[in-house]
């Protein structure tokens, strides 16, 4: 089937990002309040829509967070415009502003195997989980500082195998909706975790400790800082935490593949640790 008439792919724009995080909200994937700042910051020529005849059809995001390394996601087409190859056009569109860089994707089930035929190969699953927490604020908890800024990227980096700079910066700068929190110990950062207040709950993402207590206590001071239910997306190379994450009660939702095209394929070391991804949307 070829593509109708009038059909166009281009960059999009910050107005157009915030659309389509509105589509997002549609397909029940509950964006934050305020994450098209952020992720705009992360890299402007990264996303990408279809038009028809002059309407947007269609969404991607293929940001470059490396030299060589980049993440997709946003990858929407509206109802009336399925089934058409808008969809995918825009898709083989996105992906040349990769270039040669590895790339990774979230995958959801009904996707997996197109995404395995365009060359991304299974690498991980991520589960989301959600539930209430004891809300309780902790003493050794405080707001990220400017100057932690960079030592929570590197360590975000260590855990997820990518340091995505622009990104972290900006999505761990406050905002009306969303907070970095460190937990802080004789030796310095413990751990820390990035809240967002969403459609529905906060998301914690994403959050990195070394113990078990640690990990608790970030959660249990951001349902008593910014409220519940919340929402963390955590990796199978992330055992303990969706270990805890069971221990809580909290509910497992839908799976997403952690999937990537191009080799190597960035492998963090989250070994003993509990760390779970900043978003699905840029990884």
């Amino acid at each position: 089937m070829g593509l109708r008439q009038n059909t166009e792919f281009r960059t999009a724009t910050l107005e157009e990002l915030s659309t389509i995080l509105e589509w997002a909200a549609e397909e029940g994937w509950n964006p934050g309040l305020e994450d098209a700042a952020a992720f705009w910051q992360a890299d402007p020529e990264g996303f990408f829509v279809a038009t028809v005849d002059g309407a947007l059809a269609a969404a991607i995001s293929v940001v470059n967070h490396t030299e060589d390394f980049a993440f997709l996601g946003l990858y929407i087409a509206r109802p009336a415009f399925r089934g058409q190859g808008i969809g995918f056009g825009l898709w083989q569109h996105a992906l040349k502003h990769a270039g040669a860089r590895v790339v990774g994707l979230d995958g959801v089930p009904d996707q997996q195997d197109n995404y395995a035929a365009s060359g991304f190969e299974l690498f991980s699953a991520t589960t989301r989980f959600t539930g209430e927490v004891v809300a309780r604020e902790s003493e050794n908890v405080r707001l990220a500082a400017p100057e932690d800024v960079g030592a929570l990227i590197d360590m975000e980096a260590a855990a997820s195998g990518v340091r995505k700079a622009a990104y972290l910066a900006a999505w761990f700068a406050p905002a009306e909706s969303r907070q970095t929190w460190v937990m802080q110990d004789a030796e310095g950062i413990a751990g820390f975790c990035t809240a967002r207040r969403c459609r529905e709950g906060v998301k914690i993402g994403p959050l990195w400790t070394q113990k078990e207590e640690d990990a608790q206590a970030l959660m249990a001071h951001v349902a008593a800082t910014m409220g519940g239910p919340v929402t963390l997306d955590v990796p199978d190379t992330s055992a303990p935490l969706k270990a805890l994450c069971a221990s809580l009660d909290l509910t497992p939702g839908f799976a997403t593949a952690r999937m990537y095209r191009g080799a190597p394929v960035p492998v963090g070391d989250t070994s003993g640790g509990y760390f779970a991804v900043s978003t699905l949307e840029l990884g």
